[in-house]
């Protein structure tokens, strides 16, 4: 028989002052800090927006994860005016309510989940959640002149945290009031935001609503647009001003035909000098970037901390670009690894081999999927590979190998006790025709030949699947251990 747990206390006083709203405002100030939290969650609910507004009024701690609610609850608008509206009324008083504690209001749906869902009614631990160093870690501490503060302080503003992404066609109104109500407060409402989206956006909206952001707050930046690479340089100033960026990804900058090579230059020095002023960045993504063909190392010699990660995809690269990667001081400590799509037939593989060995403590993935790399090739890295302690993933899909190169491949990884998975191509062998069609009886022989001399080595637990593009309709086909076949494959 299952037993019924009973409304806590807590709750069933909650929901009884809520049935006089009127009653339930008046009583706030003198209201214990642990009914705030299932009291506005009620309030939010039943969309008591005169509820929320003077709750957000008197909240009693250092921040309000308005977003999770907002995710659990779907975001009313009205609801959100209702909390903005408190927010205003704070900003305009000049004294201090006696309560207000309020110095972040986290719109980010993910952050402090369990806030409101596991509520104890412990005072300690909500407090832990809710410290304002924790909130916010890039807010700078106002000085005290030993522990007075001179004269009459302005009120510190509020931090609203918020995760964008600017879409082109796409009409947000709770965007569009929370803009409009940072103008209104020129400089108490600091729009910060920690993971910022961009894509197909026309750059005047980007610039307009980036004018009222705090840049330094940026720390995940991506940047999926089809750009110009003149679009590119007028965005550049706003990227230099995230000094606190950890991570950016940029995606599908091209370079037009009408472009001179002058301003092509100028366009990109306006990019890569930003990154003087990026002193915290720790993952770089570049991907199908048209202009990075012999000035690669124009990017990596502006780089001012070590990168923990480096993916260069569909790109074109040089021989010196390669080389210029290996010197760059500021790779050593790698621990993702990707060239992806990059073309490396006709390349040395001395740069590469050096790189694997300058990151070898440090490397944990390694992609080098669609590189064009043959058996030669594969085999003067082999020795560098094979130090590489750390390597926990390595893939090198889509590359024409055969099955001895597979098998040697083996034997010199078999001793990195760290490596769990090998994502490998359809060697050479299993394919019926030049055309690339897979005879999956001869895949299926050669997989099980490399599983059995995983059993041999004393390595069963290392998985190695093969990956294969269809070429017809581009899809995968895995095998592991059995085929995951892609639509072509399939009988009629």
């Amino acid at each position: 028989m299952s037993m019924w747990a009973p409304p806590r206390l807590l709750e069933l006083a909650g929901q009884s002052l809520l049935r006089n709203e009127a009653l339930a405002i008046a009583a706030l100030e003198e209201l214990p800090t642990e009914l705030f939290p299932p009291l506005f969650t009620v309030a939010y609910a039943e969309r008591r927006s005169k509820t929320l507004k003077a709750m957000v009024q008197s909240w009693p701690f250092a921040c309000l994860p308005l977003g999770s609610l907002m995710k659990e609850w779907q975001p009313h608008q009205e609801n959100f005016q209702a909390a903005l509206n408190g927010l205003d009324v704070l900003l305009a008083q000049e004294v201090r309510p006696r309560r207000w504690k309020l110095q972040v209001l986290d719109l980010r749906k993910n952050a402090h989940r369990d806030f409101w869902t596991t509520w104890s009614g412990s005072r300690a631990s909500v407090y832990s959640l809710m410290e304002p160093e924790a909130t916010q870690p890039m807010k700078k501490k106002r000085r005290v002149d030993g522990c007075r503060m001179r004269g009459k302080q302005p009120l510190a503003p509020v931090e609203v945290l918020i995760d964008l992404c600017l879409k082109e066609g796409s009409r947000d109104k709770l965007l569009a009031s929370l803009i409009e109500k940072v103008k209104q407060k020129k400089g108490l409402l600091h729009l910060c935001c920690k993971k910022l989206k961009i894509f197909s956006v026309p750059m005047q909206n980007i610039k307009m609503i980036l004018k009222m952001v705090q840049l330094d707050s940026v720390q995940d930046l991506e940047v999926n647009c089809t750009w110009k690479l003149s679009t590119l340089g007028k965005f550049a100033p706003h990227l230099g001003q995230m000094g606190n960026l950890r991570r950016l990804l940029l995606s599908h900058i091209h370079m037009s035909s009408y472009t001179s090579l002058e301003q092509e230059e100028h366009c990109v020095s306006q990019f890569t000098s930003q990154f003087l002023s990026l002193h915290h960045l720790q993952e770089l993504y570049l991907d199908s970037i048209s202009f990075l063909k012999g000035r690669l190392n124009q990017v990596l010699r502006s780089l001012k901390s070590p990168l923990e990660t480096l993916s260069i995809t569909n790109c074109l690269l040089s021989e010196s670009d390669l080389t210029h990667l290996s010197q760059c001081p500021n790779i050593s400590q790698l621990k993702d690894l990707g060239l992806s799509g990059v073309n490396l037939t006709c390349v040395s593989f001395e740069p590469l081999q050096v790189l694997l060995e300058r990151t070898s403590t440090t490397l944990q993935d390694l992609d080098l999927d669609e590189c064009g790399i043959m058996d030669s090739q594969f085999t003067a890295i082999l020795p560098a590979l094979s130090h590489c302690s750390q390597l926990t993933t390595f893939s090198f899909c889509g590359n024409p190998i055969s099955m001895a190169m597979l098998e040697n491949l083996l034997l010199h990884t078999i001793g990195l006790s760290k490596l769990s998975h090998v994502m490998y191509p359809a060697p050479l062998e299993s394919y019926e025709d030049v055309e690339g069609t897979l005879h999956l009886g001869r895949l299926a022989y050669l997989h099980a030949k490399l599983k059995q001399m995983l059993r041999d080595l004393g390595r069963p637990g290392m998985v190695w699947f093969s990956a294969n593009p269809c070429p017809h309709c581009g899809d995968r086909t895995f095998y592991d251990p059995e085929p995951i076949l892609c639509p072509c494959y399939m009988p009629a």
